[in-house]
């Protein structure tokens, strides 16, 4: 396997049959995919490391009706998704973007697992976040199996490690399962040998490595994919970021111009160029666009919506959904010159004993509900914010908050960073954040009776299949529900930031991108997040990002190879409604 250093300068004004900008998951599903297909394709990626948003994420897809899924003895079929993404999002586009992802995923997955590094399996119970008709419990969430880092050779350092507070004895990857077996070490014989062979594996690799090189999660399904780029011989150009798309007098994309060591050098295309840069990330002039009110990001720095800005200067329409972003709450975890930003997922809100409550001290949401929908509600039914995450030490002890650790007892030095906020009664701890005492102990009183009673009868926690399945299968009756009553009683301050955003480039069912008359911008495609949702801003389940991201991905690169080769492209599903 090769393990060059790519120098962008080499093959300046060089001809390529297909241009990839972006080394995401889409990015490079499609540049693989080209190869595969016979293509010559260079991957240009703006940083020094591949994965972008992917490498911190949890790597899920999801797919409907996926062969995984069926073949685990799973009901789910892409009709039902059909039927649930109505429900939620709307009727499909013109171009039916939505069915063409529907109808050729499982062949999209096929190929990829025939072809490249790429393996999955089903996820078994992974709820869809919204209660609709057509919404599935199992079966519709596939996870990439984990990669051995190992087999990268100097290539593993160009994979994006995760976020710092994700990583365990600070460089060791968990996936949910093993995070389970590390609080339950002491508890189980079982958890206690899986925690063992996780330490000795970590140990192993730090002797040669800077981090853990058991990759699973987003870090496995990228470090698949560059293991792939690097087989197929895929050229890759690292730091080397867009700056102009070239066309010809007749408008159609002929290359591209880049940048790359302070020098300015230009790719020719005979097929086309692939915009998979990352969505609109931290475009100052995009986010106002669209919300003026937008908060903080969590995607990557380098994500600066290039692709997006400059697509629409060759003339394309960016297309804008209700719900511009896609959420996550984050707490802001004091660092030097600032703070960072910790993702609250699924590790602490939806378990017992904690909930959330706004500026008036009550609460405003099921604390249960996917990230997504918690920050909707944030944003359309708290009073002021942030909100804070209630709870008590007995809790942190048990389940961690936010970047606290799981048998953490001593709370002192996250009070004095100024990360959590404590007191010895909830009307003291209102009083420190500035809220009404008296609603605030009664919200907790009504939860401490709600917890006995194992009904909440206001939200509803632990009645929806997304909160029971992040909750505490252990806790009795509910188990999402649980007293807060052990002192020092604790608040975390919780606020929105975005993941990714559902608007984007409008393009059809083959990813090629469209302009404001709704003709294709001959030889411009985009995938990933630069191409607009087919959610329409909403937001199903786990992985809605990146299992489009990886079917458009293949069908970009395939529409190429048709194109160039001239055989017949994937069919694209005929105009069925207006565009949206």
């Amino acid at each position: 396997m090769s393990t060059r250093a790519d120098n962008a300068g080499d093959s300046a004004d060089a001809v390529f049959d297909l241009i990839v900008v972006g080394a995401g998951a889409g990015g490079m599903t499609a540049a693989v995919t080209a190869a595969h297909m016979g293509l010559k394709v260079v991957l240009c990626e703006a940083t020094a490391q591949v994965g972008g948003t992917t490498a911190t994420s949890a790597g899920t897809l999801w797919l409907p009706g996926n062969q995984h899924g069926q073949r685990a003895g799973f009901g789910d079929t892409a009709e039902d998704g059909a039927r649930y993404l109505e429900a939620i999002g709307g009727p499909d586009c013109a171009f039916a973007r939505r069915r063409a992802f529907l109808e050729s995923g499982n062949e999209a997955i096929a190929f990829l697992e025939r072809h490249t590094a790429l393996a999955f399996a089903s996820c078994g119970e992974h709820p869809d976040y919204v209660e609709a008709p057509g919404a599935a419990i199992h079966g519709r969430a596939l996870s990439p199996l984990e990669f051995d880092g190992r087999l990268l050779g100097d290539d593993f350092a160009r994979v994006r490690a995760p976020l710092d507070d994700f990583l365990v004895l600070g460089g060791m990857m968990a996936n949910k399962a093993d995070v389970q077996a590390l609080v339950r070490r002491y508890r189980s014989w079982k958890a206690f040998a899986r925690t063992a062979r996780l330490v000795a594996r970590y140990a192993r690799d730090r002797l040669r490595y800077r981090r853990g090189t058991r990759l699973v999660l987003g870090n496995a399904l990228v470090g698949r994919l560059l293991y792939s780029l690097r087989a197929a011989n895929v050229d890759m150009r690292f730091d080397t970021r867009l700056v102009e798309l070239d066309r010809d007098e007749a408008g159609r994309l002929r290359g591209a111009t880049f940048e790359a060591r302070g020098q300015r050098y230009r790719l020719r295309a005979r097929a086309g160029v692939v915009l998979a840069t990352g969505g609109i990330g931290h475009h100052a002039g995009l986010r106002a666009w669209l919300d003026p009110a937008a908060f903080e990001s969590l995607t990557p720095p380098s994500v600066r919506g290039d692709g997006i800005a400059l697509a629409r200067e060759a003339g394309a329409e960016l297309v804008r959904h209700h719900g511009d972003f896609l959420w996550q709450p984050v707490s802001r975890v004091p660092a030097p010159g600032g703070h960072r930003l910790f993702p609250h997922l699924y590790l602490d809100r939806a378990k017992p004993g904690l909930i959330a409550v706004d500026g008036t001290g009550r609460r405003f949401v099921n604390e249960g509900a996917s990230y997504h929908h918690f920050v909707a509600a944030m944003l359309d039914r708290a009073a002021g914010l942030p909100v804070y995450l209630i709870c008590d030490a007995a809790f942190i002890r048990q389940y961690g908050l936010g970047v606290i650790a799981p048998g953490t007892r001593r709370l002192h030095r996250y009070e004095r960073s100024g990360y959590l906020v404590t007191a010895a009664t909830p009307q003291a701890l209102a009083q420190r954040l500035g809220i009404d005492a008296q609603a605030l102990a009664s919200t907790i009183a009504r939860n401490n009776t709600d917890a006995q009673s194992g009904h909440d009868a206001e939200f509803g926690k632990g009645d929806t299949p997304v909160s029971r399945f992040n909750g505490d299968a252990a806790q009795r009756p509910n188990p999402c529900l649980g007293p807060i009553a052990t002192a020092p009683f604790c608040a975390l301050a919780i606020w929105p930031a975005d993941a990714a955003s559902s608007s984007g480039l409008r393009t059809d069912a083959d990813g090629r991108v469209l302009g404001a008359d709704g003709h294709a911008i001959e030889g411009l495609y985009a995938c990933g997040n630069d191409m607009a949702s087919i959610m329409h801003g909403s937001y199903p389940g786990p992985g809605a990002t990146l299992g489009p991201a990886l079917v458009f991905g293949w069908r970009v690169a395939s529409h190429a190879a048709a194109a160039l080769h001239g055989r017949e492209a994937p069919a694209s599903p005929p105009n069925l409604s207006s565009a949206r």
